[in-house]
C-alpha cells in the first residue's frame, strides 16, 4: 500500500482548533517580538504545532522519523535562546490569521529546513551532565541499536593498557606463576611442539576466522589442563570454554549472543542449551586486529557483561577477554565501567595467554567477582551481616528484583528472614553508591525515627566488608589499579567547585534543593570547617562507588501489579501520602519516582503498610547548602518532570508530584491488567531519547486537553479505558493552564488524592 500523500494527511488530521489555546494565550499575554518575550511565545507555538495530530504523520524535511522530530529539533533550538526570530515571523502571523491548514504547514516546513542548530554557547554554570544508563529502560524491547547507543553512554570513558591489570586481578590465583612457566616450558618441547617462539601456536587458524579460533582455542583449553594435570600443577576444574556464537544464550529480554565464554560444565559443547547465569567469564572474538576499540571489540564485551551481571546477582565484578586476530586483552567490567590490561600477541607472548588461560580456569568464585558475603549452603543462600560484632545469616527466599546494567548503582534487591525466624520477612537491598552521597540508610532510619508512614521502614544498613576491607571500586575491587596511568587516557578539564551557582527553581523565595546527583569523589564529607568555597575551577577527583546494604521491615510488589483498577488508584494515593509524609515530616525529597519504587500489599497477613515507597538511593533533603559537584544525573528518564527534562533548576517536590502523574501514564498504556505487559508501544522510545528532546514532547503532550484525550483513547490498553477521564482530571491539577507548574503548591497533594478516591468511588460500582 502507498504511504499516504501529504494532502491526505492534512484532510484526515486537519488543524482544527489544535492552535486555539495559543492564540488565546497569545491575545491575553501579547508579547512585543522586539522585547524579552520572543523566546516564551515562540517555543510555546513551536510546542502548540508539535501536539497536532498531523505532526506524527506528515514526513520529515530532514531525514528523521516524521516532522514532529523536525519540530523537536527547533524546539531545541528556540529554547537555547540564541536564534533568530525573523525565520519564524511568517508562521505566526499565519496561525494568528487562521490561514489554511496547507498555509500553515507550509511555512512551518520553511522554518525547520532553513533553521539550523546553533552552536552551543560555553556556560558559565557548572552543568551536570546527563546520563543515560540501561538500568532506567521501562518496558522495554531492548532492541541492540538502541541498547548499544545507552550502553556506549553508560560506560563512558573505558581505559585500556592499565599497569599492573594482571597482578591485580591474577595475582592471588594459588601457585600460578610458576604452573603457567611449567606449563608453557612443557608447550615448547618434543619435535611437534604446542608453542614455537618464531611463529606461535600449533594449529592457529589462518586467518583468524571466529569459528576456526573457536575450535583451536576449546581445544587447546584440554591440552593446557592435562599438561597442568600431569605434572600436579593445578587441581582438574570443570570449567571448559562454552562456544555458541550463533545461538541465543537464554535468560535476557531480547536474543543476545556469545561468541565465548568459560562456564562450570566439562561437558559443555555447541550443542549445550545454556544461560547467562552460567557464565563465569565472556570472551569476544573477531578475526580483525584493527577491531580491537571503543566502539567493535570493547562494546561487545561491555554487552555481554551486562548480560553476566543482570543474571548474576551476588556478582560484584566481571572479567573477560577479547582477542581481535591474534591480539588479546583481559578485562574488568564492574560499577564504574570497564577497564582493560595492555594488548599483546598470543602468538608472540605465549606465556602471558597460558597465565591468562590457567588463571581463568583456576580463580575461585571471590577472585571471579562473586560477592563472599552471600553464602551457598546446602540448597539454600544466605546473605551474611554484621548487626554490631556477631556475624547473623538471613536466608534468602528470592530475588525481587537485580536492576541489568554494567555502570551505575547496580541495585539488587531479595527477600529473607533471618535464618532462626522465618516467620519474619525483610528486604535486603544491596547497591553501589557515590561515597559522597548521603548514605540510604541514615536517611531511611531518620524517617523511621520521625514516623513518617507508607515509606519502608528502617531494619539495618552497613558497607559491605570484603576481604576486611569496606567494598568499594578503587581500592577493593579494582585494588588500587591507576586509571590515569592508561596507555589512552585523557585527563579531565577542570570544572567549576560544587559551590558555584545555579539556576533557581520556579520557587515562591523558598530555597529549594538540589537535582538530582551522582558524583565520582572519593573520601566521605568533610566537617564543615574543612568545606572550601572556592570559585577556582578544581581538578575533579576520580570516580568511586562503595557497596552499601540496607534491610527494611516492609514488602509488596511493584505497584502495576496492583489486584485492580481501584487497587492501582488507592496504591497510588498511598504512595502520595508517603511522599507527603517524608516531605513534610523528615525534609526530604525522593527524586526516584517510577513504578518499581512505588509498591502494594494486597497480601493478608503481611504487615508492610497497604501502599509505600522505596528507594532514597537519590533522595536529598530539602534545604541543603549546596549540591555535590554531580559527576552524571541519572533516574528513570520515562517518569521525569518536565522541568526536569528542560532546565537545570533546583529539584522540587511538584517534580516528583508529577512523576506519578507520568507513572499512571505509562502503566495504563503498557499494562492489560495487573502485571500483564504489552509488546513495544509507540512510547518505547521515552527510554532511548535525549531528555531535552523528551521533555519537549511531554510538554507539547499535554499541552491541548482534546489532543491529549484523543492520544490516550487511541493508546490506554482495554483494560485501563475506564480511567481516561480521571487521568485528564490529574492532568488539569498538575499542569495548571495546560502547561509544566511555575510555582509551588502544597495544595497539589491533596487535590490528586481527592482525584484518586473519587475516581475508587466511580469505578468501586462497576468492580
Amino acid at each position: 500500500m502507498a504511504a499516504p500523500s501529504r494532502l491526505d494527511i492534512l484532510k484526515s488530521k486537519p488543524i482544527g482548533n489544535g492552535l486555539d489555546v495559543f492564540r488565546a494565550s497569545y491575545n491575553s499575554n501579547h508579547e512585543d517580538l522586539d522585547s524579552e518575550g520572543p523566546k516564551r511565545l515562540l517555543l510555546n507555538l513551536v510546542v502548540a504545532l508539535s501536539g497536532l495530530p498531523a505532526s506524527y504523520h506528515l514526513p520529515s524535511s530532514r531525514g528523521g522519523r516524521n516532522l514532529l522530530d523536525d519540530l523537536i529539533n527547533l524546539m531545541m533550538i528556540v529554547n537555547a535562546g540564541d536564534f533568530d526570530t525573523e525565520p519564524l515571523v511568517p508562521l505566526l502571523e499565519a496561525v494568528l490569521r487562521k490561514e489554511s491548514d496547507d498555509v500553515i504547514w507550509n511555512k512551518v516546513y520553511a522554518v525547520v529546513t532553513e533553521t539550523t542548530p546553533p552552536p552551543r554557547p560555553v556556560s558559565s554554570i557548572p552543568q551536570t551532565p546527563w546520563l543515560h544508563h540501561t538500568g532506567s529502560f521501562a518496558n522495554s524491547t531492548e532492541y541492540r541499536k538502541y541498547i548499544d547507543v545507552v550502553l556506549k553512554e553508560e560506560l563512558g570513558d573505558i581505559y585500556v593498557g592499565i599497569p599492573g591489570f594482571f597482578e591485580a586481578f591474577f595475582g592471588e590465583v594459588a601457585g600460578l606463576v610458576s604452573a603457567a612457566q611449567a606449563v608453557f616450558d612443557k608447550c615448547k618441547e618434543g619435535d611437534n611442539p604446542l608453542y614455537r617462539e618464531e611463529s606461535g601456536w600449533r594449529g592457529w587458524p589462518e586467518g583468524a576466522k571466529e569459528r576456526d579460533v573457536l575450535s583451536w582455542f576449546a581445544s587447546l583449553i584440554d591440552q593446557l589442563l592435562d599438561l597442568a594435570e600431569e605434572h600436579q600443577l593445578g587441581f582438574r576444574t570443570p570449567r571448559r570454554p562454552l562456544a555458541q556464537p550463533h545461538q541465543p544464550l537464554q535468560g535476557s529480554t531480547a536474543d543476545r549472543r556469545l561468541d565465548v565464554g568459560l562456564v562450570d560444565d566439562p561437558a559443555a559443547g555447541v550443542d549445550s542449551k545454556c544461560r547467562w547465569s552460567q557464565i563465569l567469564v565472556p570472551g569476544e572474538l573477531n578475526s580483525n586486529p584493527l577491531a580491537d576499540t571503543a566502539s567493535k571489540a570493547w562494546l561487545d564485551l561491555g554487552r555481554y557483561a551486562r548480560e553476566v551481571f543482570a543474571a548474576q546477582d551476588s556478582r560484584r565484578f566481571v572479567l573477560g577477554f577479547t582477542l581481535c586476530g591474534s591480539l588479546m586483552r583481559l578485562w574488568e567490567f564492574d560499577r564504574l565501567g570497564g577497564i582493560a590490561s595492555d594488548q599483546f600477541d598470543v602468538n608472540k607472548d605465549g606465556l602471558q595467554f597460558v597465565s591468562a588461560v590457567l588463571g581463568f580456569l583456576w580463580m575461585n568464585e571471590w577472585q571471579l567477582g562473586f560477592d563472599p558475603t552471600i553464602i551457598v549452603a546446602g540448597n539454600k543462600r544466605y546473605i551474611e551481616i554484621k548487626p554490631d560484632t556477631d556475624k547473623e545469616r538471613f536466608v534468602i527466599k528470592k530475588v525481587i528484583r537485580r536492576v541489568p546494567c554494567v555502570a551505575g548503582r547496580g541495585t539488587t534487591c531479595w527477600l529473607v528472614h533471618p535464618e532462626n525466624d522465618p516467620d519474619t520477612l525483610l528486604v535486603v537491598k544491596d547497591s553501589w553508591q557515590y561515597p559522597e552521597r548521603e548514605e540510604e540508610g541514615k536517611l531511611l532510619y531518620e524517617a523511621t525515627q520521625k514516623g513518617v508512614v507508607n515509606v519502608a521502614r528502617y531494619f539495618h544498613h552497613e558497607t559491605v566488608q570484603v576481604g576486611g576491607k569496606a567494598d568499594d571500586i578503587r581500592t577493593n575491587v579494582r585494588n588500587g589499579l591507576d586509571t590515569t596511568k592508561a596507555t589512552n587516557y585523557k585527563p579531565e578539564k577542570l570544572m567549576p567547585p560544587p559551590s558555584a551557582g545555579r539556576r533557581n527553581s520556579r520557587k515562591g523565595g523558598i530555597s529549594a534543593a538540589g537535582r538530582k546527583r551522582s558524583s565520582g569523589c572519593t573520601g566521605e564529607h568533610l566537617p564543615p570547617s574543612k568545606r572550601t568555597c572556592s570559585s577556582s575551577p578544581t581538578k575533579p577527583a576520580p570516580a568511586n562507588r562503595v557497596h552499601r546494604r540496607v534491610i527494611t521491615r516492609d514488602f509488596g510488589k511493584a505497584i502495576y501489579k496492583a489486584g485492580s483498577r481501584t487497587s492501582l488508584l488507592a496504591a497510588l494515593e498511598g504512595c502520595i501520602e508517603g511522599y507527603e509524609s517524608l516531605h513534610t515530616q523528615a525534609g526530604l525529597l525522593q527524586r526516584d519516582i517510577s513504578p518499581d519504587n512505588l509498591m502494594v500489599n494486597g497480601d493478608e497477613g503481611n504487615p508492610s503498610f497497604p501502599a509505600f515507597l522505596i528507594d532514597l538511593d537519590l533522595a536529598i533533603k530539602e534545604q541543603r547548602e549546596k549540591s555535590s559537584g554531580a559527576r552524571a544525573r541519572t533516574g528513570t528518564l520515562a517518569f521525569m518532570a518536565i522541568g526536569v527534562l528542560l532546565d537545570d533548576e533546583n529539584h522540587s517536590f511538584m517534580h516528583d508530584l508529577e512523576s506519578f502523574f507520568w507513572v499512571l501514564f505509562w502503566i495504563c498504556i503498557h499494562y492489560d491488567g495487573p502485571g500483564k505487559g504489552i509488546k513495544a508501544t509507540e512510547f518505547e522510545f521515552w527510554n532511548y531519547e535525549s531528555v531535552q528532546k523528551l521533555g519537549i514532547f511531554k510538554k507539547g503532550l499535554i499541552g491541548n486537553e482534546r489532543d491529549f484525550l484523543g492520544r490516550i483513547t487511541n493508546n490506554f490498553t482495554p483494560y485501563y479505558q475506564p480511567l481516561i477521564p480521571h487521568v485528564n482530571r490529574l492532568r488539569r491539577v498538575v499542569f495548571p493552564r495546560n502547561d509544566r507548574w511555575e510555582k509551588e503548591d502544597r495544595t497539589l497533594y491533596f487535590r490528586m488524592k481527592e482525584i484518586l478516591r473519587n475516581a475508587q468511588k466511580d469505578l468501586g460500582k462497576s468492580e
